[in-house]
């Protein structure tokens, strides 16, 4: 349960730090013969910092239960 509540306050610490990322895909456009043409997409995924926020607070709690036992 220690190792637990330390990884999930690891994780809410980075998604405190970093609210998001972007995918890259490519898209083909055009494919005339030999000819093709490719499309880079961006795809967001981001998330709010409350998120993270409350992943510390459970990794806390999940310490501080730990210690109880």
């Amino acid at each position: 349960m220690k190792n637990a509540g330390i990884l999930v306050i690891i994780i809410g610490a980075l998604m405190i730090a970093y609210t998001g990322f972007n995918i890259i895909t490519k898209e083909k456009v055009v494919d005339v013969g030999p000819i093709e043409i490719n499309k880079e997409k961006n795809h967001p995924v981001q998330w709010s910092p409350i998120v993270g926020v409350i992943l510390v607070i459970g990794g806390v709690a999940m310490l501080v239960i730990n210690k109880k036992n």
